[in-house]
């Protein structure tokens, strides 16, 4: 591999390399006060957002694709909606693909460096080249400014205590993928009147442990937010900063801060091409091996189960030209551990999608490992069920997906997670 192709980390790359990245990854471990994640949204071109999220088997069946349209992909990246390592599972199995399909090609992730730690072995045996850390600041008291909470397992740390935990964790991070051979580019966030005079500060640190290389990122202003009353910083005070931190670090200066489900060059639109084949990627379509639709409804008629707690689901299927219910397969009752899953796996073989209310982490792995598509949504069933079959996009009003857009209403957004 020619690491100087890597359009992220060499403004030579840019001009001559595209890359494409996987929206695999939508939850997030912290809340930053300039963050929204945004989901199923064309309009804007900032991270944490992108039209949809795949599972990692569409992810590497949409990259298969992408392959054949742009020619000159060298890279291939995670970088959100979410963090990718708090979604881990999802991430690393996407990285496994990748890797398995095309082994010539550049594998990267951005994150914000609170759980990459248990990670970054498997990185480097997958070969993972370059790994983007954002760090705002090496200080509790600006840290404690900039993020509001920050998750580790089911602890919720808010604001100087969060900043304490993601700062040790960051510097852990950044060590530790060097240590494995991987190379760092840090991102800061340049944030006016909170951390623009802190930026020199956090390039010395991260040049003391390694990093290789920084790209400071302007405030971008998003409504909604902590910081929605912050003006972006100018090009004059982004000179400055730069020009100081370039005394501890080498400065990275052409990012576009792309979208979680960026591809083609930096600085262009995705292509409607390649738009087309990400949503069709998205879509949960039967196929010959699994034509049904597995529902977990309490009456048949809505989708108001969560999957572990369903005895049962409701199978649809075609009948005579028509969309059916072909009755109701019983499931493999609780307290099996992985093996209920596995369970559940083998008895919907013939399934390619599962419509539920919620699902928990271990299930959804295991059926989406299969190949069998999780929808997670409420309302009429059928409304489901008809778009499944037609090839269609579910109504947006229907999913329960955390962010905006009108999506997600029921997510509180504090970082306790869901019920």
């Amino acid at each position: 591999m020619n690491y100087d192709d890597h359009p992220c980390f060499s403004a030579h790359g840019r001009h001559t390399a595209a890359r494409v990245h996987l929206p695999v990854a939508p939850r997030c471990n912290m809340q930053c006060n300039y963050c929204v994640r945004d989901y199923a949204c064309v309009n804007e071109s900032r991270p944490g957002v992108t039209s949809t999220v795949l599972t990692p088997l569409q992810a590497a069946g949409y990259l298969d694709e992408v392959v054949k349209k742009i020619e000159n992909i060298k890279v291939v990246g995670i970088a959100g909606p979410g963090d990718p390592f708090a979604n881990g599972e999802e991430t690393m199995e996407t990285l496994r693909l990748v890797r398995e399909r095309h082994p010539d090609m550049m594998l990267c992730v951005a994150t914000n460096g609170l759980d990459l730690l248990p990670y970054i072995e498997e990185l480097a045996w997958l070969a993972v080249s370059h790994v983007t850390v954002t760090v705002n600041a090496v200080d509790v008291e600006v840290g404690g400014r900039i993020y509001a909470w920050a998750r580790t397992g089911k602890r919720i740390y808010r604001h100087l205590d969060a900043a304490r935990v993601i700062q040790r964790r960051q510097i852990e991070a950044v060590s530790a993928l060097k240590k494995n051979g991987i190379t760092v580019k840090i991102n800061t966030v340049v944030i006016p009147g909170v951390n623009d005079d802190h930026v020199a500060k956090v390039a010395k640190r991260m040049a003391e442990i390694g990093a290789d290389i920084h790209n400071c990122i302007p405030l971008y202003h998003v409504a909604g937010t902590a910081f929605e009353d912050i003006a972006s910083p100018t090009p004059e005070v982004m000179e400055a900063v730069r020009g100081h931190a370039s005394a501890y670090m080498a400065q990275m200066s052409h990012c576009s801060r792309c979208r979680a489900d960026a591809a083609g060059m930096i600085g262009e639109a995705m292509s409607e091409e390649v738009a087309e084949l990400l949503e069709k990627a998205a879509r949960p379509v039967p196929s010959k091996a699994r034509p049904f639709v597995a529902v977990a409804s309490m009456e048949g008629i809505f989708v108001n189960q969560h999957l572990g707690e369903a005895k049962g689901l409701w199978i649809y299927g075609i009948r005579d030209g028509v969309i059916d219910c072909l009755g109701w397969r019983g499931t493999p009752p609780p307290g099996g551990g992985a093996d209920r899953w596995a369970d559940l796996v083998d008895s919907l073989h013939d399934c390619g999608t599962v419509l539920a209310s919620g699902i928990g982490p271990m299930p959804q792995y295991a059926l989406e490992r299969a190949g069998i598509r999780v929808v997670i949504m409420e309302g009429l069933a059928r409304e489901g069920i008809d778009a499944v079959f037609s090839g269609k996009e579910i109504p947006r009003m229907l999913l329960r997906t955390p962010g905006r857009c009108g999506i997600g209403r029921q997510c509180s957004g504090n970082g306790a997670g869901c019920g």
